[in-house]
């Protein structure tokens, strides 16, 4: 009898236990690719390729597959993140700030530009406009990045409450454009009077349109804010966590793969901070932002 059992045995071993167990352990295999999703801050066909291309660069790093794609939105790839459907998020800074308060969402790196872990945002008007200062955009038509950008939302409403006007009812009309490119091309060709976006964001678009300087000027600048992030999803062991991290800045340390993430989202390489993000946990709540709200 005992010998006829061991076979039967072993099938309900192989058929229930070594599937959970494979599952697991494979995860980042070509079959079950860690996913990674970035947002989309810029031209949405660039931050697909770059995303591609840096996907390929951390599988020859760490052996581990990774399939891409751009989120439609900011908040769409926080929601993803708490749902457990994306691993790896590229995230802007309020957004990892949302996804952390709100899904436990875990800090993997910090984004640095030209070698600093901050960044500004700007709000931006046409030259020709006649508008000199914050208080000439009153009664004016106004483009935003997206509810969860925090340099094209968030420390731009901040800054307009500092300096005693109120977002809600100061513009005319004020719209959320999708990405920083389109702020500024929303500005550039007259369809709104000014706009907010991050400090770089005229450079972004400049080989298309090399007369942005020239038609779209700044009138202020926000305090300092830090950069953005790669982050993860709690869940995700630990084992990977440290060979994405320790990839990426292996990635970010090679001709190719610095030349690839400039273009991306300009970025110079990475930094390690939870302690960054402090001051924009204080602006949201200035702003009496509702962290859980799935909108954001």
């Amino acid at each position: 009898m005992s010998i006829c059992r061991v076979p039967v045995l072993l099938q309900i071993f192989l058929l229930f236990w070594l599937p959970f167990s494979a599952g697991a352990q494979t995860l980042g295999s070509a079959e079950n690719p860690l996913r990674m999703m970035f947002v989309p801050s810029g031209d949405t066909q660039v931050i697909l390729k770059g995303g591609q291309e840096i996907g390929h660069l951390l599988q020859k790093d760490t052996g581990l597959h990774f399939k891409t794609s751009v989120a439609t939105s900011y908040a769409a790839v926080i929601e993803a993140m708490g749902a457990g459907k994306v691993d790896v998020g590229w995230l802007a800074t309020f957004s990892y700030v949302l996804a952390h308060d709100k899904y436990g969402v875990e800090l993997l790196l910090v984004v640095q530009r030209f070698g600093s872990p901050f960044y500004r945002g700007q709000i931006m008007v046409r030259a020709d406009s006649g508008i000199q200062d914050l208080a000439g955009l009153k009664g004016k038509q106004f483009a935003f990045v997206d509810p969860a950008s925090t340099s094209g939302h968030l420390y731009p409403k901040a800054l307009l409450l500092s300096q005693g006007f109120d977002p809600e009812h100061f513009f005319k009309k004020s719209v959320f454009a999708g990405s920083h490119n389109a702020v500024v091309l929303s500005i550039y060709k007259g369809e709104v009077d000014g706009g907010a976006a991050y400090d770089g964001s005229r450079s972004a678009v400049a080989k298309s349109f090399p007369d942005v300087f020239d038609k779209v000027k700044v009138i202020a600048y926000t305090k300092e804010i830090p950069n953005d992030t790669v982050s993860v999803r709690k869940e995700l062991p630990e084992n990977l966590k440290l060979k994405i991290r320790e990839g990426l800045k292996k990635v970010s340390r090679s001709p190719k793969g610095s030349k690839i993430l400039k273009k991306l989202y300009g970025i110079s390489g990475f930094t390690d901070l939870d302690g960054l993000f402090d001051p924009v946990r204080e602006a949201g709540r200035l702003l009496n932002l509702n962290l859980s709200d799935p909108k954001l």
